[in-house]
């Protein structure tokens, strides 16, 4: 069975969404790991059951919410030049 050019399309942006959330969670585990407990409560981690498929929307909408986080917190909480 030949991949569309549509489904390389979606396979790719879902890669590229996955690997941007690999950076930020990493990021944010290793320099603000005060912010972890924030990271499993952030409910479109978790397919529902009406909805089983993590659709790009989620892993966007995910990422979205990673990254307004963390520039939330670098806000609220600047880094303290030495």
């Amino acid at each position: 069975m030949e991949k569309t050019d549509k489904h390389i399309d979606y396979e790719q942006i879902e890669n590229d969404l996955n690997s941007k959330i690999l950076k930020i969670t990493m990021r944010i585990k290793d320099h603000h790991p005060e912010l972890s407990k924030y990271l499993e409560e952030m409910p479109v981690t978790v397919p529902s059951e009406n909805d089983p498929e993590i659709t790009l929307n989620h892993l966007k909408s995910y990422y979205e919410s990673l990254n307004s986080l963390l520039e939330k917190y670098n806000v609220d909480y600047p880094k303290i030049e030495e």
